[in-house]
Order: C-alpha cells, then sequence, then structure tokens
C-alpha cells in the first residue's frame, strides 16, 4: 500500500526518496494497525503510547538518515519536514544539547506537568530512586531521554519502537554487501581451485549465523535478530560518545515481548 496521496499532492517527491519510502510507508501502516487494535486491557491513555512512539522512530528515522548516516539529500529531507512527514519540531530539540535523546516535546512543557516541572523521563537514571528507575511517562511512554553518559537506557521505549531504524538498515547493507563480496571471492576461488570445499563449508557455517539479512515478514523494517540489533546499537553508540559505557539493560525484555 502507497503513502497517503496527501503527502504527494502538493508536491512531488525529489530523486532519492525511494530510500526512504519503504520505511516510512511501513511505519504508516503499523500506525493504522496499532489504532485499530483493542486496548480493553490496557488503561486509556497507554493505547496512545504507539502513536506518539512511532512518530519519535519515524522522525528519528529521517534525522538520522541525513545527519548521522548522510544517506539522503538535504532535498529528500526538506520534503519530509515540508509535508509534515516527520515531527519538525522535534527534531529541532534534537540539534540542542541536552536534548539530543528528546523522545517528545510533550514531556519538557512545563504546562503539562504539575508544580511547573518537566516529566520523570527527563531525570537521569541515577538520580531516580530505585522504584522510579523502571517508571515511564504517562503520556509517551518514555522509560527516559535524559542525555548524558548512563543516563537513560539505549533503547528510550523497551520496544521495537526504540530501535534507531536508519542504523539497521545501514547495518543490514552493510552486511549485505559483506556477503556478496564473500561471495565472489567463493566463486572466483572455485573457478581457481578445483580444491575449494574446505571454504565453501565455511562460509556456509558463517552465513547460518546471519539471520536477518532484510525486512522480512516476521521483522519487517525492525531489527529481527540480536545479533543485528547489537550491531545497530553499536553503530549508535560509535555516533555519541555519551552513550559508550551504558549497559542498555533495561530495553531487553520489554523489547522481545512487544516483538512477539
Amino acid at each position: 500500500m502507497p503513502l497517503p496521496k496527501r503527502w504527494h499532492k502538493k508536491k512531488k517527491p525529489p530523486a532519492g526518496f525511494e530510500v526512504v519510502e519503504p520505511t516510512l510507508e511501513a511505519l504508516e501502516h503499523e500506525l493504522r494497525d496499532k489504532i485499530k487494535d483493542t486496548n480493553e486491557k490496557k488503561r486509556k491513555i497507554e493505547s496512545l503510547w504507539p502513536v506518539h512512539q512511532i512518530s519519535w522512530q519515524k522522525s528519528r528515522y529521517i534525522y538520522d538518515m541525513y545527519y548521522t548516516y548522510h544517506r539522503i539529500s538535504k532535498q529528500v529531507y526538506n520534503y519530509c519536514i515540508q509535508q509534515k512527514l516527520v515531527d519538525a519540531a522535534l527534531i529541532a530539540k534534537w540539534k540542542k544539547p541536552g536534548y539530543e535523546r528528546l523522545c517528545s516535546t510533550y514531556v519538557i512543557n512545563p504546562t503539562n506537568y504539575k508544580f511547573g516541572t518537566t516529566s520523570l523521563c527527563r531525570v537521569p537514571l541515577w538520580d531516580r530512586s530505585t522504584q522510579q528507575k523502571s517508571a515511564k511517562d504517562p503520556t509517551t511512554g518514555c522509560i527516559g531521554c535524559a542525555s548524558g553518559k548512563g543516563a537513560s537506557p539505549r533503547n528510550i521505549f523497551g520496544n521495537k519502537y526504540g530501535q534507531y531504524l536508519a542504523a539497521v538498515q545501514v547495518a543490514r547493507e552493510e552486511r549485505l554487501e559483506k556477503l556478496r563480496q564473500q561471495q565472489a571471492a567463493k566463486e572466483a576461488a572455485e573457478d581457481n581451485d578445483s580444491d575449494g570445499d574446505d571454504e565453501t563449508d565455511d562460509d556456509d557455517e558463517e552465513e547460518k549465523g546471519e539471520d536477518d539479512y532484510g525486512p522480512k515478514p516476521a521483522a519487517g523494517i525492525w531489527a529481527g535478530s540480536t545479533k543485528l540489533q547489537a550491531e545497530s546499537e553499536q553503530m549508535v553508540i560509535g555516533g555519541n560518545d555519551d552513550d559508550k559505557d551504558d549497559d542498555g539493560e533495561d530495553e531487553t525484555d520489554d523489547e522481545e515481548e512487544d516483538d512477539e
């Protein structure tokens, strides 16, 4: 199913938009599915968490594809802003020190909270009590989005919507390119040496460990294997020195449950 027509009615997408269009489409479908889901066992406010979280993931994806990995042009980035495919206000905040991982502009608006404060998710983990460390913002479901080393978990939502999809996509592309190079080297070796059986067996064993090469029905645009997820997280850490020592333990269990 293509993107909603309203996204294209004013201006034709620029060249290069096809790089991000499949992911944007998948997130749009995911949002529609979540809205249609029954929420009988959830509090009313919790039923809106996916809306905030998918919006964050969509904006973060475009932001990272442009600023972090340089996989899209400025024209594509501006098109996404102009067509309101992403949250421009949230992206503007990410550019400011201290707001690099902000989950929503809602949580920093003092008028939304008692005593003119901000959400608990903006408080670093080291300043929280034991009970508060696992608490989530009631509006967005964010566990913690404070900036700084160890201030918040790597996955701010603790589920698949907290994954950095640009890193996942880039990690997949790099792994596929590595596979192509290995295949080309193996074919070249077979042409020059009829005794290349041992090398083939080794390659086959290595390939068995690579279980998430691209968007499949089970995983979709998200990381469907722990190995790919670890690779994409390492890419994120590499681009953010503040998070290098963050163990991210808070994300594992919740994320696996959500992916099921």
